[in-house]
């Protein structure tokens, strides 16, 4: 599924140790849209699929046909940084 715009966009997300949900919230969508994306059910328009490359520090180019630089996987600072949002998503629906 990475040899689509939507596994890509889906990989560049996991990436960056962010969910679906906060994503959309980045990017002002709504997490249906998204998940379309990511499913392959729509693509992004131009300046969405912009703000979608600068959001997941990629290339659009890559984005669209996988030529370039992917992001790398996750590393011990990414696995940290999911702990955190884990951590702060789970404070955040105790309050």
């Amino acid at each position: 599924m990475e040899d689509t715009i939507g596994g890509r966009i889906t990989r560049a997300r996991n990436a960056q140790g962010l969910t679906v949900a906060q994503l959309a919230r980045r990017l002002g969508l709504r997490t249906t849209t998204l998940s379309h994306w990511e499913n392959d059910r729509a693509e992004p328009r131009p300046n969405r699929l912009l703000m979608l490359a600068g959001v997941l520090a990629v290339s659009p180019t890559w984005l669209l046909t996988g030529q370039g630089t992917a992001p790398s996987e996750a590393t011990d600072d990414t696995n940290a940084r999911l702990l955190k949002q884990e951590l702060s998503r789970l404070r955040d629906d105790a309050n």
